[in-house]
């Protein structure tokens, strides 16, 4: 059965595409996955697409950004290799969350692509009215052994009650909170803490817009092990982008 949200909602009156940034693990020394950006046909950014969005059509634009992501992925992600493919969602736009998945199963049977090598991230900017809903999300998702993140953590409406309510298996750090953290002690209690009830929780966290390396280095002193940012690779249009700095990072894995 499909999801009720979305085959009453109108059709997309436009087309769209993913540009993938990878994200860096520390202390592998290597690419641990790709998060999946939306972008135009002609890699226009993410405000130009979402901007043609229309109310009603938010729950089948969520589920088709889910499936063309896993398609792309799918046809870039070398074989063989170990990677995670990292999409967004927005938790408003998911009208019952076992239906919902159904597309989403479907494209990964239909491309080969394991469920365990997915992860789902919703933005803490997002205000999430029903927490009820949310829970059943994710419980849900990790059912099909989907991985869970929070995004833009620390910067966004809810906070440390979150991790309270629903302990994903993951956490992205805010960029507000990353940048300048060298010279910021303040930032660096911050983190620290962060970063303590994280492992006390089991929760991996992630700190996502590194620019520089003194960012990386600092970032990396206090136990964060996956990183993402422009100071790595931007996001590359339906490609797969190489990591910069290796020199840097070999040297510091």
């Amino acid at each position: 059965m499909a999801c009720d949200g979305c085959t009453a909602s109108p059709r997309l009156d436009f087309d769209f595409s993913m540009a993938f940034q990878p994200i860096y693990d520390a202390v592998a020394g290597r690419v641990w996955g790709y998060e999946a950006l939306v972008r135009g046909l002609s890699g226009e950014g993410a405000y130009d697409v979402l901007s043609k969005v229309s109310p009603e059509q938010k729950y089948r634009f969520d589920q088709a950004c889910r499936v063309k992501a896993i398609e792309l992925a799918s046809r870039l992600f070398p074989a063989g290799e170990d990677l995670m493919l990292s999409i967004n969602f927005m938790p408003n736009a998911v009208y019952e969350p076992a239906a919902c998945l159904r597309a989403t199963l479907q494209a990964a049977a239909r491309c080969s692509f394991p469920t365990s090598s997915i992860m789902f991230e919703f933005t803490e900017n997002e205000e999430v009215s029903d927490t009820a809903h949310l829970t059943n999300i994710i419980t849900e998702y990790r059912k099909h052994g989907f991985t869970t993140a929070i995004d833009d953590f620390g910067a966004g409406h809810a906070g440390l009650g979150l991790l309270v309510d629903f302990q994903p298996d993951l956490i992205k750090v805010d960029m507000k909170l990353i940048r300048g953290i060298d010279a910021s002690p303040a930032r660096q209690a911050v983190i620290a803490g962060i970063v303590g009830i994280a492992r006390e929780l089991d929760i991996t966290v992630l700190a996502e817009g590194i620019e520089t390396e003194a960012e990386f280095l600092a970032l990396k002193a206090t136990g964060i092990r996956l990183f993402q940012g422009y100071w790595f690779g931007k996001p590359a249009f339906e490609e797969l982008p190489r990591v910069h700095q290796e020199s840097v990072l070999s040297s510091t894995a």
